[in-house]
């Protein structure tokens, strides 16, 4: 089941110059960053001891970018189970549940338009058999 919201990505012109206003005039942290392309990261930042985080997602790399609402993102436990119970209440998914090298992700609509994602951590089965 949804376990809170994960993230909200802002659409940004400059990552880095955003990256400088997020932490150096709101006070956030930078959580993570990982290389997307040539010229542009996933850098998520969140307030100190915050639980949720925003992504600063480069405009250049999404089309369409100036019609496009936040974009809110809930972590699961287990997205697939959860999406398998939120489509028996209902819910509509855009597509079955994607795998990816970092975890599993499916996206969904609420009735008036607005996107929303579910998302799980990969499955490491060596790191939860040393638990």
């Amino acid at each position: 089941m949804i376990r809170y919201i994960k993230t909200v990505a802002v659409y940004v012109q400059e990552q880095e110059k955003a990256v400088l206003f997020y932490t150096e005039q709101l006070g956030f942290e930078v959580r993570r960053r990982e290389q997307m392309g040539l010229n542009a990261e996933w850098v998520e930042l969140a307030p100190r001891g915050g639980q949720s985080c925003l992504v600063l997602y480069p405009r250049s790399m999404m089309q369409g970018w100036e019609t496009r609402r936040a974009s809110i993102v809930f972590h699961c436990a287990d997205a697939e189970q959860t999406y398998e119970e939120l489509q028996a209440r209902g819910v509509e998914f855009v597509e079955p549940p994607k795998r990816m090298p970092w975890g599993v992700f499916a996206q969904f609509h609420d009735p008036d338009g607005n996107e929303f994602l579910i998302t799980s951590p990969a499955k490491n089965p060596s790191a939860s058999q040393s638990r």
